[in-house]
């Protein structure tokens, strides 16, 4: 079995605990195992939000973060990210921090698929002003530049049409979006 093909199972307090093909490791037992997400700002601090292509396998079509994805055994995160940010979405990062990494989460889709993921979590900036994204159509249907602030905004107020992690992440990644929505509800 390659290295290439493989996401990193981990235990409770995070530490790497074994190794498991990245095909069979999402079912209705997802062990708990690494992954990333990535939030990419443009020079106008908008944050690139991308559709699921209707082909993935969890979360088909729903709004989310840049791009996410799993190391793979031996590979650091931020090289990870790179990996994942040029193959989606044909990008390159500069300035790339890791913002929330003790960031977990556990999930169910609707067809019964368990999510389980330590997933730290990672912003970073465009490379190369003015970049499109080109995306890879089974990843990515649809892509947006979009104000941090209304992104937690219009996930808070409709969770259903975002991943569960990027539902989760928004609100730790904008305060502001936060403060916002529970002053509007009062």
């Amino acid at each position: 079995m390659s290295d290439a093909d493989e996401v990193v199972l981990v235990d409770a307090a995070g530490r790497p605990s074994g190794r498991m093909d990245r095909r069979r490791v999402h079912s209705d037992r997802t062990p708990r195992h690494l992954a990333f997400s990535l939030y990419l700002l443009d020079d106008r601090d908008r944050v690139l939000a991308t559709r699921r292509a209707l082909t993935k396998r969890t979360w088909p079509g729903v709004w989310t973060n840049t791009c996410c994805g799993h190391p793979r055994p031996g590979e650091a995160g931020p090289d990870a990210v790179r990996r994942r940010l040029g193959e989606e979405l044909g990008l390159t990062v500069t300035g790339l921090r890791c913002v929330l990494p003790d960031f977990s989460y556990r999930a169910v889709d609707a067809g019964g698929i368990v999510e389980n993921e330590l997933c730290p979590t990672f912003v970073g900036r465009l490379a190369g002003p003015g970049a499109e994204p080109d995306p890879d159509p089974d990843e990515v249907m649809q892509w947006a530049w979009v104000d941090l602030t209304d992104l937690a905004l219009a996930a808070r107020s409709a969770p259903f049409a975002f991943s569960p992690w990027a539902a989760a992440q928004l609100p730790l990644l904008a305060p502001s979006a936060e403060r916002s929505l529970e002053g509007a509800a009062r």
